[in-house]
């Protein structure tokens, strides 16, 4: 169970920030309206939200996912793909010096975004992507070990980040869409398939026995909530124009 989330308040150069979503600027005020609902939706799920202040400086900054990786054991700071967003992870180590007795690091020539991790118990799944390479991965498995853990590379071909298209929602769920339904490594979980139309809707989190799913998704909700899940839909419209979501805004641990 997860007791505190760390989030990072949407700075006004938000607009600028990276996409490859083709669906247009986000809306600065709308994006604020929708970051505050998220906090709550966290609260109401029974955790601590640790709310940092915005910085101007990098219009990705709110997506505080992609800069560390948290574990049970230690936290993990990565080192981000995109060379725009690298100098976020002082700033976040810093924060995180506060809640872990044990922070690891990587380094180049690794690169990793932490969209690209998915924690199953304590297996990490690790995509390779555009925005984390072989050495990166590499890296984090090393640092996984050492604290009797273990990870494993997943090759990707179509999404920008590994959570994009899969989520795990613990008792062996795995909600997938496109090109992770075939893939051997998660044969063993029980499949939640979503359907292509709306595969952003992959892109969900479990935070303590609760579902996060996008709003608007209809086909999604009736997989899951078949499924027997409790399901809180959370407007995140916004931040799909850069190509974020649900995982992306918070590090819950």
């Amino acid at each position: 169970m997860f007791k505190k989330a760390i989030v990072k308040t949407p700075g006004e150069s938000l607009v600028n920030g990276l996409s490859r979503a083709g669906l247009g600027h986000p809306n600065y005020e709308q994006a604020l309206v929708q970051h505050g609902n998220y906090i709550d939706v966290l609260k109401h799920c029974g955790l601590e939200v640790i709310i940092l202040e915005k910085d101007e400086n990098f219009p990705d900054s709110t997506f505080v996912e992609d800069v560390a990786l948290l574990t049970p054991e230690c936290a993990i700071v990565t080192n981000p793909g995109a060379a725009s967003r690298r100098g976020e992870v002082a700033s976040m180590q810093k924060t995180l010096e506060k809640h872990f007795i044990h922070i690891e690091k990587v380094f180049e020539p690794g690169r990793v975004d932490a969209g690209d991790i998915m924690m199953v118990g304590a297996h990490y799944y690790i995509g390779l992507s555009e925005r984390t390479n072989q050495k990166g991965a590499l890296q984090v498995i090393k640092h996984l070990e050492s604290y009797g853990m273990t990870g494993s590379t997943v090759e990707l071909k179509h999404v920008l980040h590994l959570k994009t298209g899969v989520a795990y929602l613990e008792h062996n769920n795995l909600v997938a869409s496109g090109e992770f339904l075939s893939k051997p490594e998660f044969e063993k979980f029980n499949i939640l398939e979503i359907d292509a139309v709306e595969s952003y809707a992959a892109n969900c989190i479990w935070v303590n026995d609760r579902i996060l799913l996008p709003v608007g998704y209809p086909k999604a909700y009736e997989t899951l909530s078949q499924a027997g899940l409790d399901i809180i839909e959370v407007d995140v419209s916004e931040f799909r124009k850069l190509d974020g979501g649900l995982s992306c805004l918070s590090l819950r641990f």
